[in-house]
């Protein structure tokens, strides 16, 4: 499925095939999230997903050839951002819903990039940025004001913690985004960077799980492991399916298309997890959702 990278094309448009791949990948990104978010011990299934990955990933070793050695600094960097990455989520779906976190993480790592572009590099922002940015930015505020669910049914202000953590899980989107679209490149084979970044990624999380919870965290995993197994495609399959298109047409339209993710996940939310979707939770996402393709226009 992932050969050969090849440049991406000039004119800046995305060829069919890639197009319905990157949205399977968010049908998988938007399920697999899902699955995090009704797990009992979301830990668990969350060091499971990144032990499947990585044997995923040894699998993948054997038909692709070693990155450049220009990649590694990328290979190290996307590795630590993954790591960060799911264990803000797991922290995200603790103190929130589905269709209250998801919006928010993946939504406002557009805007993170484009603010930080503006900022610190300098850039001058276009007219659909500038209304991408008052989208989501209103879309976050209303979700923060009145995305949690009050004991008579109305929206009321979320959590701070939940808002933290997925802010905090934007911010890593964001950031893994840049360095596995460069990193892909750098690599020469976009198997061969999505093969050591997943093995990277499960080092440092079980790291992580025997310095919090002891070599009990293994033990954990028993009772998670047919679920684990399951998320562990999933996520596998949505990621690799992305930094394969990273490959063969611009980043910026490929992040975009990903975020497709946030209609579907605030569908599964709503019409199999059973969450309540309020008016003000639909028009928070819905202002973010709006805002993302104006991001690339």
């Amino acid at each position: 499925m992932i050969d050969r990278t090849a440049a991406p094309r000039d004119n800046g448009a995305m060829e069919l095939f890639v197009f319905i791949a990157v949205l399977g990948a968010a049908v998988l990104h938007a399920g697999w999230n899902a699955l995090v978010r009704i797990g009992l011990d979301r830990f668990s299934l969350v060091l499971m997903l990144s032990i499947g990955q990585a044997v995923l990933g040894a699998l993948l070793l054997f038909v692709s050839p070693l990155p450049a050695a220009a990649a590694l600094p990328w290979l190290v960097a996307s590795a630590v951002i993954h790591a960060g990455y799911k264990l803000f989520l797991v922290q995200s779906y603790r103190h929130a819903d589905l269709t209250q976190a998801y919006p928010l993480a993946r939504g406002t790592a557009p805007l993170i990039v484009a603010v930080v572009s503006l900022i610190a590099l300098g850039e001058r922002l276009a007219l659909m940025e500038v209304l991408a940015i008052l989208f989501i930015s209103s879309g976050i505020l209303l979700m923060a004001a009145r995305g949690s669910t009050g004991a008579d049914g109305r929206g009321v202000r979320m959590q701070g913690r939940a808002l933290a953590f997925a802010l905090a899980t934007a911010a890593a989107t964001a950031s893994y985004t840049l360095v596995d679209g460069h990193g892909a490149r750098a690599a020469g084979h976009a198997g061969a960077f999505v093969a050591w970044m997943f093995i990277g990624d499960a080092v440092l999380i079980s790291l992580w799980a025997l310095a919090t919870r002891g070599p009990g965290a293994f033990v954990a995993l028993r009772p998670a492991l047919g679920q684990g197994a399951l998320v562990a495609a999933m996520s596998f399959g949505a990621y690799a399916i992305v930094v394969w298109a990273f490959t063969r047409a611009p980043i910026a339209l490929v992040a975009a298309l990903r975020e497709t993710s946030i209609l579907f996940a605030i569908l599964i939310g709503a019409f199999m997890l059973g969450e309540r979707l309020t008016p003000w939770r639909l028009a928070a996402a819905a202002l973010i959702a709006a805002g993302v393709p104006l991001m690339r226009l």
